[in-house]
């Protein structure tokens, strides 16, 4: 293990060249860790292996996937794929949609996809136990640079959705998504609060009911 991994911190960002990042996240102390690269700085995150944070990471893909479906939206969806711009950027977030016009544009057989080729996802989503300030401040300001279209925080601890949208190198909050019209945060934020109560069963038959009747 090299000398910059058995020294690395985990969930701050710390100062480091490009390749000093790449050879930190290439040869990670857990395999499951995930990598941001932003403004010179690395953050390397071993993600929450619990309950709540796997729960709401699956109703969120489950949520988005059904409102687009009903909608006749189309998207493709990633889970914890890596988005890089050689020697500058670096993020993977916990899901991200790629959506309308630029649903199909990443063909199978990627691995990293590479922002110098393909334009930025859709919608970038982060689920935060313990990261929200961070999803909140610095990987906002990622996102932005990205050039993502929109990016929600699902804050796993309030049980509610944070959506913004992203323009102009600037983000702001919206109650409704603009990339999945229709789709109002607060229906999100129910069944979010109806997972504490019912199964996911439960909770996707009662927005079932809701997206089709919107």
């Amino acid at each position: 293990m090299s000398e910059l991994q058995t020294k690395l911190p985990t969930d701050i960002w710390v100062t480091a060249t490009w390749d000093e990042y790449i050879q930190a996240i290439e040869e990670p102390a857990d395999a499951k860790a995930k990598g941001y690269y932003h403004n010179g700085q690395m953050r390397i995150e071993i993600p929450p292996l619990g309950n709540d944070h796997a729960s709401d990471h699956t109703v969120i893909i489950f949520a988005v996937n059904l409102f687009a479906s009903i909608k006749g939206i189309a998207l493709n969806g990633k889970d914890n794929c890596t988005y890089r711009a050689t020697g500058f950027k670096d993020a993977q977030p916990d899901v991200s949609y790629y959506i309308g016009d630029n649903a199909d544009v990443i063909p199978y057989g990627t691995s990293i996809i590479n922002l110098d080729i393909y334009p930025a996802p859709t919608l970038a989503i982060e689920v935060a136990n313990t990261s929200l300030a961070d999803d909140k401040g610095e990987k906002r300001l990622l996102y932005e640079d990205l050039g993502v279209a929109e990016y929600w925080i699902v804050d796993v601890q309030n049980v509610k959705r944070i959506a913004f949208t992203i323009e102009n190198n600037g983000s702001r909050r919206i109650t409704q998504s603009h990339v999945l019209p229709g789709l109002e945060i607060s229906l999100l934020n129910d069944a979010l609060r109806r997972t504490r109560q019912m199964n996911q069963s439960q909770v996707g038959a009662w927005l079932l009911k809701q997206f089709q009747s919107t």
